[in-house]
């Protein structure tokens, strides 16, 4: 196949792009002022560890987001934090001084609102992540602060509103990830961003993280 260019390499790079452009050139959030979600997450996550008396970190999210918000578990407890996802037979219950990060693309989801619902009556911190601030759902309305990560969710597609949803960059043309991929794809790439800036404030270097990595693989 000399000379001939791979088709995937083409795909790949429309992929990034959408992803990129979540970061790159953002709309300003719907009637709200609301900070970059990086920020949001380093100064919420880093103020429970750094606490006199430091607190537990929750994490909790449905179908892929919820995949996405697992894999950002793993690296907080490769720096040391005490993570726990949200259902797990271990996860122990949440109390004042913790943080509860849950995600809603769409805005809210009966789970989600629920879950967010029990972390503030039990006096812990929300933290919301969500492509609609304005949505007014149970989850947002118990936020304490939100990460507001301005690409497509599936709900885009089932209301018919196409590109640019939800207040989102307009997609590159080409291939268009399904059913609200660009979300999930933008979280990990913010999760990984979090992680190290984390690691810098936190003074975890990778040889830490790698030390706390499991070795019954």
């Amino acid at each position: 196949m000399s000379g001939l260019t791979d088709p995937s390499a083409a795909m790949a790079s429309q992929i990034c792009d959408q992803i990129r452009s979540v970061f790159t050139s953002p709309p300003p959030p719907p009637n709200t002022d609301l900070p970059p979600p990086l920020e949001v997450l380093v100064s919420e996550i880093s103020a429970v560890a750094s606490s006199t008396s430091p607190g537990k970190v929750f994490v909790h999210g449905v179908g892929r987001e919820g995949l996405m918000l697992k894999a950002l578990c793993m690296r907080l407890f490769h720096l040391g934090l005490p993570a726990h996802v949200v259902g797990h037979v271990t996860t122990p219950p949440i109390s004042s001084g913790d943080l509860l990060l849950a995600s809603a693309g769409p805005g809210g989801f009966s789970t989600v609102d629920a879950i967010c619902a029990v972390a503030k009556s039990s006096g812990a911190r929300v933290v919301l992540l969500t492509a609609q601030p304005q949505s007014g759902s149970g989850a947002r309305q118990c936020a304490d602060a939100v990460a507001y990560l301005p690409a497509r969710t599936m709900a885009d597609d089932e209301d018919g509103r196409g590109e640019g949803g939800s207040g989102a960059p307009q997609e590159s043309k080409g291939v268009k990830l399904p059913m609200g991929s660009v979300y999930e794809g933008a979280m990990f790439v913010l999760f990984e961003m979090v992680i190290l800036r984390l690691g810098e404030v936190l003074g975890q270097s990778p040889a830490q993280l790698r030390a706390r990595h499991t070795n019954l693989e």
